[in-house]
């Protein structure tokens, strides 16, 4: 029996802990979360994350994890069989580390600033200035990170690639051109058919595309 998760369809940081716990070998016994009807905001929910966000795994020893890329470390350094996908060298780990944080700070938080708005009604009035040029502006970022090497994070393939390929997904789904940054492009072709259950992550892109109507 795997371990618990507790997911919702379309979400880019559930898709990051999906594929992670591909690669590791660990499965997960998926448990949909409803945001739309506020299953999220029910009492039992709430005990597992008082953020009342998605995703949360509870681990064997029945702690509630939360946030995603801090999931898919727990993971890797729980099951991996080595230190591949998040490096022990300290400062390979601290790039990895930039990467992943770079992701979720950044790339990802700009593309809640410019969709989020357009799809969703708790985001509705938080409209950010400018928000496609900082989207832009973050995706330029990411094609700089790839100016001569194959993965996020350098040469070799790790976590940051798994965490930034979610968020590429979503931006495809919103019909975001990558075509334009040579360096995502080259990268999002040779990632996808080396990352264990990148058809998920697939999946989750078509179900964001589905919140456009």
């Amino acid at each position: 029996m795997g371990l618990d998760f507790y997911i919702l369809d379309g979400s880019a940081p559930c898709s990051v802990v999906q594929m992670t716990a591909k690669a590791v070998g660990v499965e997960l016994n998926l448990k949909p979360v409803d945001l739309f009807t506020g299953e999220h905001l029910k009492p039992e929910y709430l005990k597992l994350n008082p953020q009342h966000a998605v995703p949360t795994l509870v681990t064997e020893e029945g702690v509630s994890l939360c946030e995603s890329r801090s999931i898919a470390v727990y993971l890797i350094e729980r099951y991996a069989k080595d230190d591949s996908l998040y490096p022990k060298d300290p400062l390979k780990r601290a790039i990895v580390n930039q990467r992943l944080f770079f992701d979720l700070g950044t790339l990802y938080q700009r593309l809640i600033d410019r969709y989020y708005p357009l799809l969703f009604p708790t985001f509705k009035g938080r409209v950010v200035p400018n928000a496609e040029e900082q989207l832009k502006e973050a995706v330029g970022f990411l094609n700089t990170f790839l100016d001569g090497n194959a993965f996020v994070a350098g040469s070799e393939y790790t976590v940051a690639d798994i965490s930034s390929l979610a968020t590429v997904e979503t931006l495809k789904a919103c019909d975001f051109d990558i075509s334009s940054y040579p360096n995502v492009a080259g990268w999002y072709d040779r990632a996808k058919v080396i990352t264990p259950g990148f058809d998920n992550n697939e999946n989750h892109g078509a179900a964001f595309r589905k919140f456009f109507g």
